[in-house]
């Protein structure tokens, strides 16, 4: 009987498991409906900002303005690793990890390479291997334009000054709850866009490139680093629900096999007692 009632609790452990892994489901469930909204409505105008902006970039030089898209000789790296704050969401973070490790180690070989980290996880992991500049995981407390604008403008003066030839960006783009895509971006320098013979980009400009280049590039590079965290934190949800359905399944096929477990081991105790009744009357009566 010992042995029904270590099954009996191990039962009861899976069942109180099961109600956690579905109840964190639904949270991120409805948490991921309105990130899902929040980044699918931000990336057309992303988008079209971005190519806006290359195609300026393209026809200015350095002295005309473009401080943001001079390039340099790439001798000092920054990678911005996006990850998230907590854990239990599969391969999310551990896929951020390894392409920034694969970056620093391989891509970026014999430069010096830093970490700005946003996110917990990340700037646990990095940080034992590599300097960190900066952790700003606070930035998932109030995941606001203002607050990215913030570490972005930190991001355009490092570059500016100097301290900085490239940043990149590393971070989950959301596709869908089960799918999240590593992206690398290049933050700095801006990439001009391909120039394209079949294609004329014609627009009119008030007051002047010029002008317009100071004013939309800081915007624009605000606006793709507010996207990239938009996007880690879809796919954040996501992941997490993916991850707790399939442990909640998981689960399940463990609490049915110990069940049939403990359906049989107590079916043997039953008969093992009824066939040590019958066989001592069987000996009262010879």
């Amino acid at each position: 009987m010992a042995n029904l009632k270590e099954i009996r609790n191990r039962i009861s452990s899976v069942k109180s498991t099961m109600q956690i892994t579905s109840a964190m489901k639904m949270v991120s469930a409805a948490k991921l409906k309105k990130a899902q909204d929040a980044i699918t409505a931000m990336r057309p105008y992303a988008n079209k900002l971005t190519e806006l902006l290359q195609s300026l970039s393209a026809t200015l030089d350095a002295d005309s303005g473009s401080k943001y898209a001079t390039q340099r000789e790439v001798n000092k790296v920054l990678i911005v690793a996006i990850t998230s704050n907590r854990g239990l969401c599969g391969a999310f973070n551990s896929n951020i990890i390894k392409q920034s490790t694969h970056l620093i180690n391989n891509v970026y070989a014999g430069k010096q390479v830093d970490v700005l980290s946003i996110g917990k996880k990340g700037n646990d992991i990095l940080s034992k291997t590599n300097t960190i500049i900066e952790n700003r995981s606070d930035v998932f407390d109030a995941l606001t334009f203002d607050n990215v604008a913030e570490i972005a403008e930190k991001l355009m003066d490092l570059f500016v000054d100097g301290s900085y030839d490239k940043i990149e960006i590393v971070y989950n783009k959301f596709k869908n709850a089960a799918t999240q895509i590593v992206m690398t971006e290049q933050f700095l320098p801006i990439v001009p866009i391909e120039s394209d013979s079949n294609v004329q980009l014609d627009y009119v400009f008030e007051p002047s490139k010029v002008e317009i280049v100071e004013e939309l590039i800081p915007k624009s590079l605000k606006t793709q680093l507010y996207k990239g965290i938009r996007d880690s934190f879809a796919s954040e949800h996501g992941a997490r629900m993916t991850a707790m359905h399939k442990a909640t399944d998981n689960a399940a096929e463990l609490r049915d096999s110990l069940t049939l477990t403990y359906n049989k081991a107590r079916q043997a105790a039953i008969t093992n007692e009824i066939l040590e009744i019958v066989g001592g009357a069987e000996a009262l009566n010879n």
